[in-house]
C-alpha cells in the first residue's frame, strides 16, 4: 500500500511517516497542496493522510490560515476523487469543538469556530464530509485530542513547560485553568493507523482522546515533579489568549473510536511525559527558552 502524508515533516506527520515508511508531499521539492499541478500526484497513492495546515491563531494570519486549511482540502480531495484514490484521512482537531458544552465531548458534539484556526478546520472538516456523501470519496476524519510528545515545537504547552524547567528559574505561561486531554504520540499514531485500515471507519468522523482531563496549571506541576524541580508557576499576560476565544475545557468521549477501530491509548498521562522529558533533555538545542511561539 503506498501512502502519502501531507504536512509529513510536522510533529504529527514525522511519527505517522516513521511507522508508515510512507512518502511526504511536504519535503518533495516544490511540492504544495495549494498547488494543483503538484497535488494531481496523490493519483500515484493508495491512501492519503491530509495532516498539512496552518495553525496560526494569530489576527494578520487568518488569510494564509483559511487559504492553506480549506482550499488546500479542497485541492486534495478533488485529486484524490479523480485518481480513485482507495482513501483520505482528513485530520481534524478537538479545537472544533470548543469549550465544552458537555463532557465528555463525544463526536456529535456542537462545533464552535472560537479562533480562525479551529473555524478553518471545522470548514476542512465539513468539506470533506461533503465529498464523502455527494461524491462517494472514500474519507475518515480522525479528530485527535491534544497530542504531545518527542519532536514537538515550542508552540505546544508541553515542550514549553518543560523547556522552562530544564533552563528557567519559573514557568511563565498563560491561562492556567483551562483544561486539555493529552495523549502520547504513539497512541495517536495508532489510531490513524487503524483509520487507514479499518472498512467500518470511512464515512466516520473519529475522536481520539484518553476522556481524563487535566489543567494547564496541574499539568505543570505534574511536570515539575517528574522533572524533580521546585519552581514557582507564574501567568505572564503576553501568553493569554483573548477571552472569547480561550478553550475552557475539553475531555474526550472515545467510545466510537474503541467501538470501530478497537482503538485505546495505552500510554498514561505521566508515562507519556516521562519519555518527553527525557526527549527533550537529549535535544534541548531544538529549543530556545524565553520565546513566546505563537
Amino acid at each position: 500500500m503506498k501512502i502519502l502524508v501531507t504536512g509529513g515533516s510536522g510533529f504529527l506527520g514525522t511519527h505517522i511517516k516513521a511507522f508508515f515508511d510512507a512518502d511526504d508531499m511536504s519535503r518533495r521539492s516544490g511540492l504544495d497542496i495549494l498547488n494543483l499541478n503538484d497535488v494531481r500526484r496523490v493519483g500515484e497513492y493508495d491512501v492519503v493522510i491530509h495532516l498539512a495546515a496552518e495553525m496560526s491563531k494569530a489576527a494578520e494570519s487568518a488569510g494564509q490560515v483559511f487559504l492553506t486549511n480549506i482550499e488546500g482540502t479542497v485541492n486534495i480531495l478533488q485529486s484524490a476523487m479523480r485518481c480513485n484514490v482507495e482513501r483520505v484521512l482528513q485530520t481534524s482537531t478537538s479545537e472544533v469543538y470548543g469549550s465544552a458544552r458537555t463532557v465528555p465531548i463525544s463526536e456529535a458534539h456542537p462545533l464552535q469556530g472560537q479562533s480562525p484556526y479551529s473555524a478553518s478546520k471545522i470548514g476542512a472538516d465539513k468539506i470533506a464530509e461533503s465529498f464523502h456523501l455527494s461524491f462517494g470519496l472514500p474519507v475518515v476524519t480522525v479528530r485527535p485530542f491534544n497530542t504531545f510528545g518527542p519532536r514537538q515545537s515550542a508552540r505546544a504547552v508541553i515542550p514549553t513547560i518543560i523547556t522552562q524547567a530544564f533552563n528557567g528559574s519559573e514557568i511563565r505561561l498563560g491561562n492556567l485553568e483551562p483544561t486539555r486531554d493529552l495523549n502520547f504520540v504513539a497512541d495517536t499514531v495508532e489510531g490513524f493507523i487503524k483509520a487507514a485500515e479499518t472498512p467500518k471507519a470511512i464515512g466516520e468522523t473519529i475522536n481520539l482522546g484518553s476522556g481524563r482531563e487535566i489543567s494547564i496549571r496541574d499539568l505543570a506541576a505534574l511536570i515539575l515533579k517528574l522533572m524533580n524541580r521546585d519552581l514557582p508557576i507564574a501567568l505572564e499576560g503576553a501568553r493569554v489568549r483573548p477571552e472569547n476565544s480561550e478553550v475552557d475545557r475539553l475531555c474526550a468521549d472515545s467510545r466510537k473510536g474503541q467501538s470501530i477501530l478497537g482503538w485505546t491509548p495505552k500510554y498514561s498521562l505521566e508515562d507519556g511525559l516521562t519519555a518527553t522529558i527525557e526527549w527533550i533533555r537529549e535535544n534541548s538545542e531544538r529549543y530556545r527558552t524565553g520565546i513566546y511561539v505563537i
